[in-house]
């Protein structure tokens, strides 16, 4: 197993004391969690975090907390190095289904997503660059493959927020091209700049070992009688550079890798 050499610096995302219920049903319970700066010798390394739980365990809820589009009954999502209490717009997201603005071409969907500014043209324009989009800018949406439409969300939120994004559900549908072909696009993205931070929502166990650097997995405790509790919260966090589950071609056929999948999805069982 190759050893990478790094080092944990800043925090860039702390989760302190989320509570959430609807009417008297607990959904998500003193949600802790924290990201930090991933810095390698000689190497731009973003991080890519894996947030994972079965249907129902209240992952969109903490999804939508995290972006600052809904907010909790306690606690607070800081974000950046100043650790800044989020607000809507600060993280960029990209729903399930890539929306976009139907009667908007390619650059009019970047558009309209940025801050007012002399230079969000030249911005959207090297991203367009950037995501192999360039020579789509004046299509519209209906005109794009759908890994081409993802694309051009992702790239529509990064008009906005510099450094963090939400996936929700990313892999969901996609066959087995599609799939690695958005797996490779997100490593190359979290690795065009040091503090890059995606966050990938999914129930999808293997994808989420292949892109990620952490595996936070979130569900319900039980109680004596072996009853779950209700309200999740992270039960396990698994961080993969450490497993040796990270930065490396072929993961996929690794012991380390199928033993790791086991173990998670074993764990789902108990949630």
């Amino acid at each position: 197993m190759a050893t990478v050499q790094y080092e944990l610096k800043e925090t860039l995302l702390r989760v302190e004391g989320i509570n959430l219920s609807y009417g008297d049903r607990p959904v998500l319970r003193d949600v802790n969690i924290e990201i930090k700066n991933i810095v390698r010798p000689g190497v731009k390394q973003g991080q890519v975090v894996a947030l994972l739980g079965p249907s129902g365990m209240g992952k969109t809820c903490l999804f939508r907390i995290l972006a600052g589009l809904s907010a909790p009954d306690s606690g607070r999502v800081l974000v950046n190095a100043d650790q800044t209490e989020v607000q809507r717009g600060m993280v960029g997201v990209v729903a399930q289904n890539y929306p976009l603005f139907a009667h908007r071409t390619v650059m009019g969907n970047l558009m309209v997503a940025a801050s007012d500014g002399p230079d969000k043209k030249k911005k959207a324009l090297g991203l367009l660059d950037r995501f192999g989009l360039a020579e789509h800018a004046s299509k519209y949406p209906v005109q794009l493959s759908g890994g081409q439409r993802q694309r051009v969300a992702i790239a529509q939120q990064f008009m906005c927020s510099e450094h963090f994004l939400l996936m929700d559900e990313p892999f969901s549908g996609l066959d087995v091209v599609a799939l690695q072909e958005v797996i490779k696009f997100i490593e190359e993205m979290a690795q065009s700049d040091e503090l890059k931070t995606f966050i990938v929502v999914t129930h999808d166990i293997s994808s989420a070992l292949e892109v990620a650097d952490t595996i936070w997995v979130l569900g319900r405790d039980r109680d004596g009688e072996g009853k779950p509790i209700p309200g999740a919260r992270i039960q396990k966090s698994y961080n993969l550079i450490d497993c040796g589950l990270a930065y490396q071609e072929g993961i996929s056929t690794m012991p380390e890798y199928l033993a790791l999948r086991q173990e998670i999805r074993d764990l789902f069982q108990r949630l």
